[in-house]
């Protein structure tokens, strides 16, 4: 399943909301992180990735959410289980 990425602007929380839903590979990974970035650049209000209708990530997507999240500090919510122990080996992967 293809990735999509929604942006919703949440004015009443102030932030801005990316709803990401499908398989994430690397490539859509280091999109998603180019649009924060962007985002970032434009507007200073938080931002959250939402991950309730991720369906897939590899470990190497798992990274790349890792870095966002540490380096643009961007919030994960709807992370699922399995989800979140990708980006947790991700992140004693880096750590090593």
């Amino acid at each position: 399943m293809p990735t999509h990425i929604t942006q919703i602007d949440d004015h009443r929380a102030a932030r801005t909301v990316l709803r990401v839903e499908g398989s994430l590979t690397l490539a859509d990974a280091e999109l998603l992180e180019g649009v924060c970035r962007d985002l970032r650049a434009q507007q200073n209000t938080p931002i959250t990735l939402d991950l309730t209708d991720l369906s897939f990530l590899d470990s190497d997507s798992a990274s790349v959410l890792r870095r966002i999240k540490r380096e643009q500090d961007v919030s994960l919510e709807g992370v699922h289980l399995s989800v979140q122990k990708a980006i947790d080996l991700a992140e004693m992967a880096a750590s090593s």
